[in-house]
């Protein structure tokens, strides 16, 4: 499930990016952005690169900026995968950092938001991420759910959301191509109790919402887009 486009175009980390700070969220350190009264909250979940990618922590503080207290949490625990590392691919690297791990970490930064007041969650997932935000797409864990990009998810993932989610895709994806999002649309489309909305992007690539060039001004605008439709998915669903 996971190949060369999981890991192109990786980020430069930079521990010290976003206008938020970092502190310890459900054990978690976690890149904290937006108002910590605000009783909405949006979790983002990173792709195999981790929480200190930078225009993922600008995207949340994007997403902060329309109200939203948004977490960022290092899923990984300072181990994100580093393509320069060529003893470790990333199918070894996964075996240390499985989904389903996640799964269980995120449902600990559902609980401490929860403590903090905030009534209603968000979660977006990108690539690895994804897989964590379609497994906590139950009421009693968040509210509403994105996938961009996803990888690991299948057609019986999808049977089993029970909230409001949206799928952002990629023309050129080959972990989750057109087809299979089409077979996701077709599953969501028949729960009638499911508000749900997919979309692929034409002429753009697996991770183009976090790892878009910022040289190529198409893509970009594309990013934008992807995070405007975001950005109103929360401010439908996360109230």
């Amino acid at each position: 499930m996971s190949g060369p486009q999981c890991c192109s175009n990786p980020p430069t980390l930079n521990p010290s990016s976003g206008s938020g700070h970092v502190e310890k969220l459900g054990g978690l350190n976690t890149y904290l952005t937006g108002p910590a009264d605000s009783n909405r909250a949006v979790i983002l979940i990173s792709d195999v690169h981790g929480y200190e990618a930078p225009k993922l922590r600008k995207l949340a503080d994007k997403i902060a900026a329309a109200g939203f207290y948004v977490v960022v949490p290092d899923f990984f625990y300072g181990d994100p995968y580093k393509a320069e590392n060529t003893e470790r691919p990333v199918q070894v690297w996964i075996k240390d950092h499985g989904p389903d791990k996640g799964v269980e970490d995120a449902k600990r930064v559902v609980e401490a938001l929860k403590s903090k007041g905030v009534s209603t969650i968000g979660a977006a997932g990108f690539c690895w991420g994804a897989k964590v935000v379609v497994e906590l797409a139950k009421p009693q864990f968040i509210q509403a759910a994105l996938l961009l990009h996803p990888s690991f998810v299948s057609v019986d993932d999808m049977k089993g959301v029970e909230v409001p989610i949206a799928i952002l895709g990629a023309e050129h994806d080959h972990l989750s191509p057109p087809a299979l999002l089409k077979q996701f649309e077709e599953v969501l489309v028949a729960k009638k109790e499911v508000e749900s909305y997919v979309k692929i992007f034409p002429n753009v690539a697996h991770g183009w919402t976090v790892r878009y060039d910022v040289d190529d001004p198409a893509v970009v605008s594309a990013a934008e887009e992807a995070h405007q439709n975001m950005l109103e998915w929360v401010s439908k669903y996360v109230k």
